[in-house]
């Protein structure tokens, strides 16, 4: 934008010259979009008028191609689901009571683009964005967690952006002093240039302290503080996060911004020094959008207008034009509205953090949002307009032709070709899949991420959920997990997205924890494409159903499209985060048996069929077709809720999920999580299920989950089962001594062969520089 020509286009100006032209195109806008614009507001929008609408209506701001399919998150809600939800969709985060006078608040979102362009700077100010959402709402954040895809494990490009966006989740988040304690990590070709940085935060508060973001009270001071503006981020919500890459267009690198950990760190304290002392009338981040979101959004959700002097904004580079400072993105900064009775103490506190503050303006009765540059108006709008009348596209879709063919092509394998492998190649077999890129170990990982500071952290990765403690006296903490299966939406969308939910009801209710709610970031290919439109309407249909049956609220969310390289889109990947509560974390379950526990039972819970479509071990063999596992809530909710109450009573000392890799995997990841062998039996179990053993360990049925009874309460333990009328079978014990997974009339696999397997993955591609 060129400073000379758009700098002093005034609100007066652009009524005088309606033929000027503008660059609507490059900002992002379509030519019907602009012409709204014009008759909103009557005449051509200023250039700084133009930023605004450029960035709020943009895809990632204003979900226009989504909206109308995420209505049914708030249609389809019970009286169950609203029991615990004190804040829902529509504020910067959901919030969810949970007792005690204790209340939790989390929100998922993406920040993928940005992570191709510049992986380091992308992943951080990710983690960065999203724990301002919860400072937002009068939270402490308390975790992180962050779900991770990327393209192939031996491409070149992935050895470029898997190292900056690890070190960038690390960075911020360990900066900050927040423990990391879960997440996902997935290789596959189709993220090869779309990989997906979602980033997850929880805070806690107690009820009185929540905050919402509204512009209220005429003559209350409008307040920018934090870090001063600069050039990074600008045009990020809508040229970067609201396209698909393509070669022609010029670099996007710009449209990136810089993060600053230890400034926000302690914005953090400064924010929750204000909410403690009832400085605040509201606040708001600025994040995607940077003030041109503040401003409207406040002012939209407030009962007035506000007028913002622009010229007040402290700046790093001080050649910004006004719409560049309006669609900055620049981290770290905060927008509040103060009574001025309050405006002395506010300058206090900002004086004690020693962070930057400028009153750009007030809270006024005219309904208008007006910014002025150098005592001229540049702005003159509505603010529903800008922050929530944008346009709403009902996006056609249809089934696409291919998906037929698609879901015909089964996985079938056989012996002769080694697909379904029996006796000793079953050992062989099951190496083979721990060592692949997605089941092999993620300690590389998550040995860059600190899960344990602060003292609160009951369970966090490899374990099905991470456990937070919230309240030392009672021992009241909260459970989440982040969970989707790609592969199975592209099979079927609505299944798909329902088995994603599933997982993550699952792997909250394993740990020990009620489920209560959900937080989900949507990640698919582009809305003007009608097959993945389809793949979106879809997977929104099955989440929405989904919760309605689980009887849990969606809170809040993201959506990310665009995520594709010419006509290559991702598969459709709707990333669930459920949080669940736990009356006492010191009763939590982990993922393994111990030593400790050597002779416990080991049982299968639940029941396995040929569901090998779509799974890890058709993966591997290079396979991607059929139908996925049959989903079925009812049953998963009967499950979750026997496992919260063997977790509580005492009945089980481990419980792992069985998902990805299917028993196979979750045998072995039980074994090593302490060290800890085990004899496995599997015949009665096989007969019962009418599958073979290739098939009892490498399928991916739903609603399975394996679990370690003590001697002393197995009677309990069965009894629960067969009153819920629940499939259960005994398939082994816990042998410490024997330093191996033993599969009687198999295979045999010791410790240290698994341990080699699982484990030297990640450092064969990125070496072993990794750091704990």
């Amino acid at each position: 934008m060129s400073e000379k020509q758009f700098n002093l286009d005034t609100v007066e100006n652009a009524a005088a010259t309606p033929d000027t032209e503008l660059p609507w195109a490059e900002l992002g806008l379509k030519e019907n979009e602009f012409e709204d614009v014009k008759k909103i507001l009557g005449r051509r929008p200023t250039a700084a008028e133009l930023a605004m609408y450029s960035v709020m209506w943009s895809e990632h701001c204003s979900y226009k191609s989504s909206k109308v399919h995420l209505k049914q998150f708030g249609a389809k809600v019970t009286d169950e689901m609203k029991k615990d939800l004190m804040v829902g969709i529509g504020e910067n985060a959901g919030v969810t009571d949970i007792g005690n006078g204790w209340a939790v608040t989390f929100k998922i979102e993406s920040h993928n683009h940005p992570s191709y362009v510049e992986p380091y700077q992308g992943a951080a100010t990710g983690v960065g964005g999203i724990v301002r959402d919860i400072i937002s709402m009068g939270a402490r954040p308390v975790a992180v967690m962050d779900p991770l895809r990327f393209g192939a494990i031996d491409h070149e490009d992935t050895a470029r952006v898997l190292p900056g966006v690890v070190s960038g989740v690390g960075g911020y988040g360990n900066s900050l002093g927040l423990p990391n304690i879960g997440g996902e990590v997935e290789f596959d070709e189709c993220y090869q240039a779309n990989p997906l940085v979602n980033a997850l935060a929880v805070g806690i508060m107690r009820h009185e302290d929540i905050r919402l973001a509204n512009a209220s009270g005429v003559g209350n001071k409008v307040i920018l503080f934090g870090a001063r503006t600069g050039g990074d981020g600008i045009g990020g919500a809508s040229v970067l996060a609201s396209e698909s890459f393509d070669d022609s267009k010029p670099s996007k690198r710009p449209a990136v911004q810089v993060g600053d950990p230890f400034a926000e760190k302690v914005l953090i304290e400064c924010c929750l020094e204000l909410f403690k002392n009832s400085i605040v009338e509201g606040i708001q981040d600025l994040g995607a959008a940077g003030i041109s979101c503040a401003t409207s959004e406040l002012a939209s959700n407030g009962d007035g207008g506000m007028h913002v002097d622009l010229t007040k904004v402290l700046l790093r580079d001080p050649t910004l034009t006004p719409g560049e400072i309006l669609m900055s993105e620049s981290q770290e900064r905060m927008m509040a509205v103060v009574t001025p009775e309050n405006l002395s103490r506010f300058e206090d506190i900002m004086t004690k953090w020693d962070v930057e503050y400028s009153v750009l303006g007030e809270v006024t009765g005219s309904g208008r949002l007006t910014i002025e540059w150098d005592g001229e108006i540049i702005v003159d709008v509505d603010p529903k307009t800008v922050a929530h009348d944008g346009p709403t596209y009902e996006r056609p879709f249809a089934r696409p032709d291919w998906q037929d063919d698609v879901q015909a092509d089964h996985f079938t394998g056989s012996e002769a070709d080694a697909q379904r492998p029996t006796g000793g190649a079953l050992g062989n077999a099951v190496l083979e899949l721990m060592a692949g890129p997605n089941l092999c170990s993620k300690s590389w990982i998550t040995n860059q991420y600190d899960r344990y500071v602060q003292g609160n952290t009951a369970l966090a990765m490899p374990d099905d959920g991470g456990v937070v403690r919230v309240d030392e006296n009672t021992g009241l903490g909260v459970a989440l997990a982040t969970d989707a299966n790609p592969r199975f939406t592209y099979l079927d969308p609505y299944e798909g997205a329902r088995a994603s939910l599933a997982e993550a009801y699952r792997n909250v209710a394993t740990v020990g924890a009620r489920p209560v709610a959900v937080s989900d970031c949507l990640n698919f290919g582009s809305p003007e494409d009608p097959d993945v439109m389809w793949q979106f309407a879809e997977a929104v249909r099955g989440l929405a159903d989904g919760c309605m049956e689980l009887g849990v609220p969606v809170t809040g969310g993201n959506v990310s499209l665009y995520n594709q390289t010419g006509d290559r889109a991702i598969n459709p990947t709707p990333v669930v985060a459920m949080m669940g509560v736990m009356d006492d974390v010191t009763r939590r379950t982990p993922s393994g048996w111990s030593k400790a526990e050597d002779g416990q039972a080991i049982y299968l819970l639940g029941t396995t069929r040929d569901e090998l479509d779509g799974s890890e071990w058709a993966r591997l063999k290079g396979h991607l077709g059929g139908q996925p596992p049959k989903v079925d809530l009812a049953l998963e909710r009967t499950l979750g809720d026997m496992l919260v109450n063997m977790s509580r009573d005492g009945m089980i000392d481990a419980a792992h999920d069985v998902a990805a890799g299917g028993l196979a995997a979750t045998l072995v990841e039980s074994c090593l999580r302490f060290g800890t062998g085990a004899r496995i039996g599997l015949g009665e179990v096989a007969e019962r299920d009418n599958v073979d053993t290739f098939t009892l360990l490498f399928s991916e049925s739903l609603g399975r989950v394996v679990v370690s009874v003590p001697r002393s309460e197995e009677v309990r333990f069965k009894d629960m089962c067969t009153a819920r009328d629940f499939p259960f079978a005994r398939i082994g014990v816990v042998d410490a001594a024997s330093e191996a997974l033993e599969v009687q009339g198999e295979f045999t696999l010791t410790l240290d062969q698994m341990r080699e397997a699982h484990e030297g993955t990640m450092a064969r591609y990125f070496g072993e520089v990794a750091q704990g």
